[in-house]
């Protein structure tokens, strides 16, 4: 095995591995039992072991776990099949992501909302399916990394990677299915399950300016300061009273500190945020507690749909115990997304 970037991070790094790839095996291997209590168990496994392999690429994008690029790189690209991104390149998904954090904006290749909202049909069926809980939004956006490199020129260069993966996750879920047709269903339940996950912890994390310069040069300087950076990121954290329940979604939601240190890894987040800003519920002054959170994703579920907060809402005037109640967010901003 590649050596670890940091003495600390054996442990949590090879547990962390064991629960993406072993939870994603026993996963599938549940959801083709004939057993519905066994069936849900692999469901629920799946979706969390998938999401925690999403967030693991992300840490390979920030060279965060080995200490070279390139081991970084072949895990990333190994982690991508497993919650099935992998018909975006981990090339591909970093680059987007390093602008993300360097030019401190959402770094897109191009702004759907007024493309979308010229199409008022194609917005009320997307509205009825966000309101049936199904994430119409961010399933349209996954799509859009196959079906763009056919449709458009910027990304043609793409078209033999996803016709290389195509040709071999279609037969491998076409025997798996023909095994055990429940699959077609469960597998989708439980992608559906990361999704929302991803979703919600992205919804609130930033009130960016859209920048939809993806495909151009990065500007000579970054056009935001630090502290614009700080005002329009936000800490989501699951619990700060127990710290523990952050490893859900492999402490992503420790935002701020993760913006303020990009190159620290996810373990070392909860004490870094604490030697920084100290503890609290707030420390950072851009908390957002997770009832309001969820209040908000419920109740806007419909409205992200064309939503775009403005930078500098001003929500860290907010006292902490209501902060984000009234936070609308924005959907279809996830890394795996490259565009």
């Amino acid at each position: 095995m590649p050596r670890f970037k940091h003495a600390d991070a054996r442990l949590p790094n090879l547990l962390a591995f064991s629960y993406a790839f072993g939870g994603v095996a026993l996963g599938f291997w549940l959801i083709t039992r004939t057993s519905p209590a066994g069936n849900a168990a692999g469901v629920l496994l799946l979706g969390h072991a998938m999401t925690i392999a999403a967030y693991l690429v992300h840490e390979c994008a920030h060279n965060t776990l080995f200490t070279t690029n390139e081991a970084n790189a072949r895990l990333g690209r190994t982690l991508l099949w497993l919650c099935g991104g992998c018909y975006a390149t981990y090339e591909d998904i970093r680059h987007k992501h390093f602008r993300h954090h360097v030019d401190r904006g959402d770094v897109v290749a191009f702004d759907y909302r007024p493309q979308l909202a010229r199409h008022p049909h194609a917005v009320k069926f997307l509205h009825a399916l966000e309101w049936a809980w199904i994430p119409a939004f961010d399933l349209l956006m996954h799509l859009l990394v196959i079906v763009l490199p056919f449709t458009w020129a910027p990304r043609r260069h793409r078209r033999a990677h996803v016709l290389a993966v195509l040709a071999i996750r279609v037969p491998l879920f076409a025997l798996l299915a023909w095994h055990a047709p429940r699959v077609l269903l469960l597998y989708p339940l439980a992608y559906l399950l990361m999704l929302h996950v991803l979703r919600f912890m992205d919804a609130f994390q930033h009130t960016y300016e859209v920048d939809d310069r993806l495909e151009q040069p990065r500007p000579a300087q970054p056009p935001y300061d630090a502290a614009y950076e700080h005002r329009n990121t936000f800490t989501n954290l699951h619990s700060t009273r127990h710290p523990w329940l952050n490893l859900l979604t492999l402490n992503f939601g420790y935002h701020n500190v993760h913006h303020d240190r990009p190159n620290q890894p996810w373990h070392r987040l909860p004490a870094l945020q604490r030697e920084l800003y100290g503890d609290g519920d707030d420390p950072t002054g851009q908390g957002l507690a997770l009832a309001n959170q969820w209040h908000a994703y419920r109740r806007y579920r419909t409205a992200r749909l064309l939503n775009a907060d403005p930078a500098d809402m001003g929500l860290e005037k907010i006292p902490y115990a209501e902060r984000g109640r009234d936070f609308i967010g924005v959907d279809g901003v996830s890394f795996l997304v490259t565009h």
